[in-house]
């Protein structure tokens, strides 16, 4: 659920893109033949959800419940109410099982606390159908402030290797940055400059983070992070740096590359003074880096320095020498050049990626599908949706996908299943059958009454 102050303006104009010259590609999708089964309704704010191997579905929802839908019984039921604080943009924001779910009973979560200024993951047992608070393993800590600030962030997920991945937003506040980057350098204006998160190498907001579970409920450092273990003012957990709000993501357990949409600003068009247009982004990373926010956005469209006090304007930031001299800053001031993003789109249409529509954005990554030929499922979608990227849209209801090179690169962006309605998607994942597992947040930003879990399945 992320936080998108005036976008619904979004919805009441009409713009294009500028300076994007249309290099897409036709659909070429054969026509789909897919239905929507409701498997469970009358849900609070419904987050994540982690499918197990057996068919059962775990989820979480906003104010901290925890359930679980079981295919036997057609039934969900309540595992757990976490106490959490469920202010603007916190309360229980992700939810993943452990690959050995089956036997070791593990579940994590990510959620806040009350009284406590801090977002957390978590480790949880789950024994004879209960979730057993007392069972909590902290694993990490993610600084929070009383004035809650926008970006929690929130999401998890797990690679082949047995590697645990939190998304965190930088949380920093939109207000008075004119919805382009907020640098605000002034004293007393620290909540206002996202140099001191996202930018910064030794805070752990504003990234997504990689960590290695162990049975005590510790971790440990896997190879591979962008910064390595004892660097000075870095760390070692930080996988991707440079993100606004990256709500949600996936990794493909086969290639091993992370997929998240960046929640961007709000701006409807580019300034000289400022800079670029507001653009959320759909990002790939093959191995860790840092992906420019809050000095680059899209495809390193650069911002510029801007002093907030005089209203002076500075030289563009440089994608392949980004400096952080914030006075906010702690971490190093030398940052990995940055990375441009697969995909971004703007509030109005893109020439770009015209298959993005148009109106308020909240994009969010999915799953990579792989085909099995040798599974024996009615459900299963076709061969023709091996290793496709699935990405989704929380404000547009829409669902697309993604085909890539062997190298990463973008080949075509495309619709998907047209006869197949969504209201506001924000989780989703495939089961071991090969269907889509779908939380439809529902038609309202809260106090929605048709809040669902649902399954997409291939009708042959």
């Amino acid at each position: 659920m992320c936080s998108v102050v005036v976008r619904f303006l979004a919805l009441l104009t009409v713009l294009t893109a500028v300076g994007m010259g249309d290099d897409s590609k036709p659909n070429t999708a054969e026509p789909s033949h897919f239905r929507k089964v409701v498997l469970s309704t009358n849900l609070v704010e419904p987050i994540q959800l982690s499918v197990a191997k057996n068919g059962r579905v775990y989820f979480g929802e906003r104010h901290g419940a925890v359930k679980v839908w079981r295919p036997d019984t057609q039934e969900t039921t309540t595992l757990a109410q976490l106490e959490v604080f469920s202010g603007p943009e916190d309360g229980l924001l992700g939810l993943v099982l452990d690959p050995n779910f089956l036997t070791n009973h593990w579940i994590y979560i990510f959620h806040s606390k009350p009284g406590v200024l801090e977002n957390r993951v978590s480790r949880f047992t789950i024994e004879d159908s209960t979730l057993e608070i007392a069972s909590e393993k902290i694993l990490l800590r993610i600084p929070t402030l009383a004035n809650k600030p926008n970006h929690s962030g929130g999401g998890l997920g797990f690679d082949g290797a047995g590697n645990l991945y939190a998304s965190t937003g930088d949380y920093t506040s939109i207000s008075d940055s004119g919805g382009f980057s907020p640098l605000d350098e002034r004293p007393g204006r620290e909540v206002h400059d996202s140099q001191r998160t996202a930018a910064n190498s030794n805070d752990r907001r504003g990234k997504i983070l990689r960590v290695h579970p162990e049975a005590d409920g510790t971790f440990t450092i896997p190879n591979g992070n962008l910064f390595p273990p004892g660097t000075a003012k870095t760390l070692p957990e930080i996988y991707i740096m440079g993100c606004r709000n990256p709500f949600r993501f996936s990794i493909d357990e086969k290639s091993g590359w992370l997929f998240w949409g960046d929640v961007g600003p709000d701006s409807l068009v580019a300034s000289p003074q400022r800079g670029p247009a507001g653009f959320d982004e759909f990002n790939i990373a093959k191995e860790a880096g840092n992906f420019g926010w809050p000095y680059f956005i899209g495809d390193n469209k650069a911002y510029l320095k801007y002093d907030f006090a005089t209203h002076e304007t500075g030289a563009p930031f440089d994608s392949a020498n980004p400096i952080n001299n914030s006075p906010n800053n702690t971490g190093i001031r030398e940052l990995p050049p940055a990375q441009p993003a697969l995909i971004w789109y703007p509030p109005g249409p893109s020439t770009k990626f015209p298959q993005m529509g148009s109106g308020a954005r909240s994009g969010m990554a999915g799953p990579v599908y792989h085909f099995d030929s040798i599974l024996k499922s009615a459900q299963k979608f076709p061969a023709q949706f091996d290793k496709v990227l699935f990405i989704f849209e929380w404000e547009r209801s829409l669902i697309r996908v993604v085909r890539l090179t062997l190298e990463g690169k973008l080949d075509r962006l495309e619709s998907f299943a047209p006869e197949i309605n969504v209201k506001r998607p924000i989780s989703m994942a495939f089961g071991s059958e090969g269907a889509l597992y779908v939380i439809e947040w529902g038609s309202a930003w809260y106090n929605n009454k048709d809040s669902q879990l649902v399954r997409i399945e291939y009708v042959p």
